[in-house]
Parts: C-alpha cells; structure tokens; sequence
C-alpha cells in the first residue's frame, strides 16, 4: 500500500482483492437478503483485483521485495496466523460457540497485519490492521446476546476495508506500471 516496492504493491493488491473476495464469500452464509447482490458485487471486485495484480505481480517479479532476506520470518508469521486461527477455532467448537469462528478469524487477521507491516516495511498494512480490529471490536458488541453467526458482519467488515484497501494500493501502483 504505502510500500517503494513495486512488486509488493502489486502483490498486495491483489492478495487484499482475493481475500476480499474470500470473506464476502463467507458473508453469504446467513446474510440479509438486502446484502446479497452487494455482497456478490464486492466478491467479483476482490476477483478482478485479484486476477489484475496477480498479473501485474509475475510481470514485476524481477524487482526487489521487502522480503528479501526475510521469507522465513515471513513463513513463521504466516504459519502462527494459521495455527491461531485453527486453534481458536476449536476452542469454540469445543465450548458449542462455532457461530464466533468468522469473527475470531478476522481477529487474528487483522492482529497478523502489524508484525506483517513491519517485514513489508508498509505502515499501510498496519493502517489496514488496526482499522480491521477497531471495527471488529463494534461488530463483536452488535453480536453480543444475538445467536447471528458472526460471519453476517465480521465477514463485510473484512471484506470491505480489504477491498477499499485494494484499490487504494490498486490507484498508487498504478503511475509505476
């Protein structure tokens, strides 16, 4: 987002437009009728996203990266984020709270976009991070004494603020392509 990396840029893009398209997809587990056809809209943007910077991604992959150096540290913040989520995902499966699954999900989403912003070298991953939480912290008091699966808000939550983040990094990359 706010990176001198050009590929980073691009693989951002398009990894936040998957994603987007990812959490508007499990927001059609039990959303308002009234969403649908938005919650489909927001899905085939995150995919164009997606499809778009992926490409322009393999196009740049011959420029340098924040990564350099750092893929392992990369591989174990990944590999954390994906046991925390795992783990707090039986937890409530075993306490009969499968309906929290979507919201502790994106908690630990946006929670690994801070240490990810410091090996992006990209304070706008963070912005991303901390904006995520905050508005996760409203959608947790709103489902609180409701028996609505989270999905129904944490999921647009998530794949707005990913989506608006796409393209917003999708309009800086765009005078360096």
């Amino acid at each position: 987002m706010l990176t001198e990396f050009l590929r980073d840029l691009c693989f951002t893009t398009a990894w936040f437009g998957l994603m987007a398209f990812v959490w508007f997809g499990w927001s059609q587990e039990d959303p308002p009728r009234s969403w649908r056809i938005s919650l489909g809209v927001g899905s085939a943007l995150g995919v164009g996203l997606a499809v778009a910077f992926g490409v322009l991604t393999v196009a740049n992959w011959d420029q340098p990266s924040a990564l350099e150096g750092k893929y392992a540290w990369f591989g174990l913040l990944v590999a954390a984020e994906v046991l925390a989520a795992g783990a707090g995902c039986l937890v409530l499966a075993r306490r009969g709270a499968p309906r929290w699954m979507a919201w502790w999900v994106a908690i630990v989403v946006a929670a690994h976009f801070l240490p990810l912003a410091l090996l992006l070298n990209d304070i706008g991953v963070a912005v991303v991070g901390v904006v995520q939480l905050v508005v996760l912290g409203v959608v947790a008091r709103r489902l609180r004494g409701t028996t609505t699966p989270s999905s129904r808000l944490a999921g647009p939550a998530m794949g707005v603020t990913l989506l608006l983040s796409a393209a917003i990094s999708a309009v800086i990359a765009a005078p360096g392509l």
